[in-house]
């Protein structure tokens, strides 16, 4: 009999279980979200499950049926020799589709027949979806944080990073999200995830904490980019403690330059950014950041963005989301490299 796990248990520890996580989906679907470490091995393509569902509503049940279970058999049999010839009759792969149903039934069922010990996921993704969005409104509460405040450009991602090298918990949201969460903060070769696999990078990322030890996570609003960062997460961090990082002006426009330098090769990708802030600085100050931009005067546009526009509202937004923050524990930068956040991150661990 195939092991089950419980329709609201679907765990980071059950799926270890396994040997291969294979989504049946198809690529779309697969896309938009899945299961941290799946593979996507679709019975059905995008084109054929968009196909096999127009005959299913225009013709019939029956026709549909038929014409997709010569796709389904051709697939699998492709993903068999392409993909999984090599494996010991031991593999314990688990399968899984959308609700559980015919196309991971069907991969399931072939690759039990010759001998692997398959499994299909019961319930499918909504079950999983379900568990998700189940986790993420009570786990964040049972943690414990360290919130890493600071200003623009005083280097808290590295300071992250550095606490993670020395063993520290960390929970990198902006990472998970694929984005330096301000205006500029896209990052130029990798698009942010959906909605839905945002929150299964997070899903994934909490249950690897042990909850008798702090997780370190850099303060955020409550978007990160296109993406919102789930409400559970966010009150747990406003309730938590937090430490400051604090840095002259002339060290966080170096960092600042070193970050996002694909800016400073395409002025006028900086530009179109800029032009969003007209509301708030007005057109006159816009136009002349933009002319510092075309001219590559960047230190001058850097901390003048620093100082009219980035720190007015982060100090704002910081002292009413952490009442502590001017009473919090003060890490000083001496310096951007990674030997400097290093001796920051061992303070940190220290102070935690």
């Amino acid at each position: 009999m195939n092991e089950q796990a419980p329709k609201a248990g679907i765990t980071l520890a059950y799926l270890a279980q396994f040997d291969d996580i294979i989504d049946a989906r198809s690529p779309g679907e697969f896309a938009e979200d899945h299961i941290p470490g799946a593979r996507n091995c679709p019975v059905l393509d995008n084109e054929e499950r968009a196909r096999v569902g127009t005959i299913y509503k225009q013709v019939s049940a029956f026709d549909a049926k038929k014409i997709g279970a010569a796709l389904v058999a051709k697939n699998i049999a492709r993903h068999i020799e392409e993909s999984f010839a090599a494996q010991p009759r031991t593999w314990r792969p688990l399968v899984y589709c959308w609700r559980g149903g015919s196309r991971s039934g069907a991969m399931t069922h072939i690759f039990s027949k010759i001998g692997w010990r398959a499994e299909q996921l019961d319930g499918g993704y909504k079950a999983y979806r379900r568990n998700v969005l189940e986790i993420l409104e009570t786990l964040p509460q049972r943690l414990t944080y360290r919130v890493i405040c600071g200003a623009t450009g005083t280097g808290k991602s590295r300071l992250l990073a550095a606490i993670a090298r020395l063993g520290g918990q960390v929970l990198d949201l902006e990472g998970l999200a694929a984005h330096r969460g301000s205006l500029l903060g896209n990052l130029p070769d990798e698009p942010q995830p959906s909605q839905k696999l945002f929150e299964s990078r997070l899903w994934a990322a909490l249950q690897q904490f042990d909850p008798a030890t702090p997780v370190f996570v850099e303060a955020e609003s409550k978007k990160i980019g296109n993406l919102r960062v789930p409400d559970a997460v966010l009150s747990a961090m406003w309730q938590s403690p937090c430490m400051r990082l604090e840095a002259a002006v002339p060290l966080r426009v170096a960092l600042l330059m070193e970050e996002y330098r694909h800016f400073l090769n395409d002025p006028q990708a900086l530009n179109a950014k800029l032009a969003f802030l007209v509301n708030l600085h007005g057109k006159e100050t816009i136009a002349r950041w933009q002319e510092a931009s075309l001219r590559h005067e960047w230190h001058t546009l850097v901390e003048e963005l620093l100082v009219r526009h980035y720190d007015p509202s982060y100090t704002r937004a910081s002292r009413s989301h952490y009442p502590d923050y001017d009473e919090s524990p003060v890490l000083a930068v001496n310096g951007i490299g990674e030997n400097d956040y290093d001796e920051l991150a061992k303070k940190a661990l220290e102070a935690a």
